[in-house]
């Protein structure tokens, strides 16, 4: 398939900048095997049932944006930003700097009081930082110094703030590491957890380390050429055995996000099964693509010709997408991270 066949025109003024509050008074679109009906999320627990499972994304974002100085000898002196990607096994952190060529390697770019960082080396664009601090001394000074890493498109119309550290996080996050928020999660607050828990759903944490380059534009026109970022990601036993006690009793599996599904995806072992499972995924899901696990998803409304377009119509059909978002714009559905939910339930589903 081609790039072009996951495009649509999208009015900016639908790009959202901030959540709905509270989060599950958002608008939710809901589609069952391409039959649209217009809801909140707050109506979840109605179009769910007693026995269904929700696998949640429990990563949590860190406030990877970080604004500092570099400090040379003779007083100069330049104004240094950095968004840190991820660590690596030798303690250093691959970053992304701007400007890059304003910092040669060895120099140190000092980002507050606490929190320094030198130069190690570069490599594919980006930036290796040694900080001057590891473990919880790091985490609480890279708390009181980083700015939540807003996607580009929000980031664009506006800084990122302090209510951003709240809104930009899911009420369960509990594993750092992500530079992105699982957004579709963003939409669950206590209220609706126990609305779900009183229908008698029942929910298992899984992770998956969200990158940046979950914002990285597909640059082939023949998708099957594109080449997936890899991300990091857990299934436990514990959960495995969840999904499989669901799947047992005839309930349903149902991922909240994109980032969810392709984890148990990738992890399923064969049609209904899923085995404990720990690593990097780089796993591409296009339409043709057969689902071993997934009997729906919970998800947001995504950028055009974005793999994580390519991946709902995997799901649900490219015809059915391309009515579904038409209806959503004409709708007037908040887009994007901070934006309204769909409910992608297919046509057969069990």
């Amino acid at each position: 398939m081609r790039l072009s066949d996951f495009d649509f025109d999208l009015p900016d003024d639908l790009i959202a900048t901030r959540p709905a509050r509270p989060r599950s008074s958002a608008r939710m679109l809901v589609s069952e095997g391409g039959r649209l009906t217009d809801a909140s999320v707050i109506d979840l627990p109605r179009w769910l049932q007693p026995g269904d499972r929700l696998v949640l994304n429990d990563t949590k974002v860190i406030p990877a944006r970080l604004s500092g100085l570099r400090h040379r000898e003779g007083g100069s002196g330049a104004r240094i930003e950095a968004t840190l990607l991820e660590p690596r096994a030798d303690g250093t952190w691959q970053a992304l700097i701007k400007p890059l060529k304003r910092v040669r390697d060895g120099e140190e770019i000092v980002f507050s009081h606490q929190l320094s960082a030198r130069l190690e080396g570069r490599g594919d664009g980006a930036a290796f930082l040694r900080f001057n601090l590891v473990g919880d001394d790091f985490d609480a000074a890279l708390a009181e110094a980083g700015a939540m890493p807003l996607p580009p498109y929000i980031a664009a119309k506006r800084p990122a703030d302090t209510q951003d550290k709240e809104d930009y996080q899911t009420v369960w996050a509990r594993a750092p590491g992500a530079v992105a928020a699982p957004t579709a999660s963003l939409h669950f607050d206590d209220a609706l957890l126990a609305a779900l828990a009183q229908r008698g759903v029942a929910f298992t944490h899984v992770t998956l380390h969200v990158g940046a380059g979950t914002f990285l534009p597909v640059k082939v026109d023949d998708i099957s050429e594109h080449k997936m970022h890899a991300e990091w990601g857990e299934v436990t036993e514990a959960a495995a055995a969840e999904i499989m006690a669901t799947r047992a009793a005839g309930g349903r599996i149902i991922p909240v996000g994109t980032t969810a599904l392709r984890l148990i995806e990738s992890a399923a072992t064969s049609p209904g099964a899923i085995k404990a499972w720990r690593g990097d995924t780089d796993i591409f899901i296009t339409p043709g693509f057969r689902f071993q696990l997934a009997d729906g998803l919970m998800t947001n409304f995504h950028l055009p010709k974005s793999t994580l377009m390519m991946l709902v119509s995997a799901l649900m059909g490219v015809e059915e997408i391309r009515a579904l978002y038409a209806h959503a714009i004409e709708s007037r559905y908040r887009f994007f991270s901070y934006g309204d939910a769909s409910l992608l339930l297919p046509a057969g589903s069990r």
